[in-house]
């Protein structure tokens, strides 16, 4: 059974700074590409980063410069490292696990961040 479990949100002034963390058991991170998504309130969940099998990145634009994915292979875990924090990135974040299907994607339950002074 596959379970992602986020954690390392808050609430965090403006300017700030949280690293999230993505942990894994039943299934192997650095076989899989591994993406961070967000949900605001009233807005549709968007892709944040990812990070593929070969250790590519990809970040949207809104977090371009800010944000870092990596991934710790010996532990089984995928970071987000988000810096330079504004109100607009409050959010539930979520680790993903693409499976070419999003009906069968593996989710995490989320983890609320909060930036607000």
């Amino acid at each position: 059974q596959v379970q992602l479990v986020e954690s390392g949100g808050g609430l965090v002034q403006p300017g700030g700074s949280l690293r999230l963390s993505c942990a894994a058991s039943g299934i192997i991170l650095s076989l899989n590409a591994v993406r961070w998504f967000r949900q605001a309130p009233g807005k549709e969940r968007e892709l944040v980063a990812t990070i593929t099998i070969g250790g590519n990145f990809y970040y949207a634009d809104f977090v371009k410069g800010r944000f870092t994915i990596s991934r710790d292979n010996a532990k089984n875990m995928v970071y987000l490292q988000m810096n330079s924090l504004t109100p607009e990135d409050t959010a539930v974040y979520y680790c993903n696990i693409p499976r070419g299907d999003p009906a069968r994607d593996y989710w995490g339950q989320g983890t609320q961040v909060t930036v607000s002074s």
